[in-house]
């Protein structure tokens, strides 16, 4: 008999385990398929939106969409739908204030909006239509970022996006691109990196930070552009202001950033 219930047990056990294992590609496709609904819903609700949007507008959102790339644009997309504020809006110049452009990665990304709040009546504070990532990739898209129109303040960093890149690479690169942005005329204000922590998982050390910072500084030196140096001043409040194990900050943390950007752009302006 015990005999008889052990091989009853094992049949019962695999049928349930094939039942089982029947359902998962079944959830999958139907988890699979819910996204790909709320996708299209998304994207209908979207592109609904942007086409009873002013021309500019409308010019301004294809841009977004040709750069902002699969995690950023979607992101966009739900606020956007959901009349919710982004570092992205479309901005509106007020021809009587100075236009400030932002240059930058998910850092700033996180500081425009306190920026844009500082100078609120005081500057027009654009940023680069997308995560702008390494050196590598603004050399190819530095056109793109800089836009239409003339700028009376860029202020800008790549760093975070670097901290693998060989120094040597790192040094050539940022020095083209500030030869680049010379040439428009607008005043320049570099932004330090801010600190990150070690992470072996994410192949990154804080060294690496300090040591592009410091090659940065003798390019910024060299062609006399002001530094704003976010790494010294955020570092005493890191425990409070930037997430655990992330190089991204939290609220407090970006308010803190954002007014430090808007007051290096002020005094840049006067």
């Amino acid at each position: 008999m015990q005999v008889i219930f052990l091989a009853l047990s094992l049949i019962l056990t695999g049928f349930l385990s094939g039942a089982v294992n029947q359902n998962e590609p079944t959830n999958d496709k139907q988890s699979a398929a819910k996204k790909a609904a709320a996708d299209e819903k998304l994207e209908e609700q979207y592109q609904a939106l942007v086409k009873y949007l002013p021309p500019a507008e409308q010019d301004w959102e294809r841009v977004l969409q040709e750069n902002l790339g699969s995690f950023y644009l979607p992101i966009h997309k739900r606020q956007k739908t959901a009349g919710q504020s982004n570092a992205w809006d479309f901005v509106m110049d007020d021809p009587k204030l100075p236009r400030v452009l932002l240059i930058g990665d998910s850092v700033s990304r996180g500081y425009t909006q306190s920026v844009r709040k500082a100078l609120a009546g005081k500057a027009n504070v654009h940023r680069a239509p997308a995560n702008c990532g390494p050196t590598s990739l603004d050399l190819r898209k530095f056109d793109v970022w800089l836009g239409d129109g003339q700028w009376d303040v860029i202020h800008f960093n790549f760093g975070i996006h670097d901290r693998n890149t060989p120094i040597a690479d790192y040094s050539h690169r940022l020095e083209q691109l500030v030869e680049r942005m010379r040439k428009t005329g607008a005043k320049l204000v570099w932004a330090s990196t801010t600190p990150i922590p070690d992470d072996v998982t994410k192949k990154q050390t804080a060294a690496s930070i300090v040591d592009r910072n410091a090659t940065a500084a003798q390019i910024i030196a060299k062609h006399g552009v002001v530094t704003n140096d976010l790494f010294t001043a955020i570092t005493p409040h890191l425990e409070q202001m930037q997430k655990p194990n992330d190089v991204h900050f939290n609220a407090s943390g970006y308010e803190f950033l954002g007014q430090r950007v808007a007051d290096a752009i002020l005094a840049s302006l006067k």
